[in-house]
């Protein structure tokens, strides 16, 4: 029996994780499709790499497989004693003239040529298909990453005719956008892909979410950052003052003293975070001026200025002309 080298087929390690192997698998299987490839030999592929697939894809079809140990690709070899043992039911057969693929069909019941029937959907005896992934960008506000969101989306996507040909169809497609959904996130909504071939599973939909901008808020993950100004006096002098979060405005207390750029962090007032909580709110303290100034107010920073002793380029004093 010469041996056939699945991971190499699919082009995976052999730690590959489950999820990398279904994603490789439905990548090669586009490019390979006999309907649609024009790769040389493209049915040959296709039907290689749906054999590697059956086996890789169930973990007691892929332990048995592991069990056998690495050979070189097309190198001859029987399993050994203990293999057959656990893994042929008593089969005690010669395997020199059996063939990779059929002797795990034989096996595990996979059907012989299932992976080649992959190309002809809803033929009678073929093998289960997983359906296509869809992926789509998802365009929300930051109200809708604060208390979750259901979108339609508007989707042309590829689906299989009766005959096996591929064709555009347009589909609507209802989803949830979870609370505490992140700008450049990507989601995963199982089963909201296309339809599988032969009682296969549904592929998953692919949500890349893209936060629009806030007129007030920055969201940095799940933290908010707000800049709030304030006058020289509240600076100078400490104040309470209002400021707006997602949930209403609460009072921030400003100590005297405080400097431009200075951060306040109100814990929990950001964006919900997965499971539970939330993330934090930063008020980040910018001191204005006013740009206009009445007869008074010019006379009070007047005095205030022949009054103060506060210099705040002393340091350049050291500084050479």
């Amino acid at each position: 029996m010469q041996y056939k080298d699945y991971y190499k087929i699919l082009g995976v390690d052999r730690n590959a994780s489950q999820y990398d192997i279904k994603k490789v698998y439905r990548k090669l299987a586009r490019k390979y499709h006999p309907d649609v490839s024009k790769e040389k030999n493209a049915e040959e592929k296709f039907k290689e790499v749906g054999e590697a697939y059956e086996v890789l894809r169930d973990p007691q079809k892929r332990a048995a497989y592991d069990q056998l140990g690495p050979h070189q690709a097309g190198q001859t070899f029987r399993p050994p004693p203990d293999w057959e043992q656990r893994f042929s039911h008593g089969r005690g057969a010669d395997y020199s003239n059996v063939d990779f693929g059929d002797l795990f069909s034989e096996l595990f019941g996979m059907g012989a040529g299932g992976a080649t029937q992959r190309g002809h959907p809803g033929r009678r005896g073929a093998a289960a298909q997983p359906g296509q992934d869809y992926e789509a960008t998802v365009h929300i506000s930051l109200e809708d990453a604060y208390r979750g969101a259901e979108v339609s989306l508007d989707l042309s996507v590829p689906e299989y005719t009766a005959n096996g040909m591929v064709r555009r169809t347009p589909k609507t497609i209802k989803v949830r956008i979870p609370k505490g959904a992140t700008d450049g996130q990507r989601l995963r909504v199982p089963g909201k892909g296309g339809k599988g071939i032969n009682g296969g599973a549904n592929g998953d939909l692919y949500l890349n979410i893209v936060l629009h901008p806030h007129p007030l808020f920055k969201a940095s993950g799940h933290d908010l950052y707000l800049d709030v100004p304030v006058t020289p006096w509240e600076a100078a002098l400490g104040a309470n003052i209002e400021v707006p979060t997602m949930e209403g405005n609460v009072r921030l207390k400003i100590k005297p003293g405080t400097k431009a750029g200075q951060k306040l962090r109100l814990a929990g007032k950001g964006l919900p975070t997965p499971g539970s909580g939330h993330g934090d709110y930063y008020a980040v303290l910018q001191i204005v001026t006013p740009t206009v100034l009445s007869d008074k107010e010019k006379r009070l920073f007047e005095e205030l200025a022949q009054a103060s002793t506060f210099n705040p380029r002393g340091h350049f004093g050291g500084l050479s002309s």
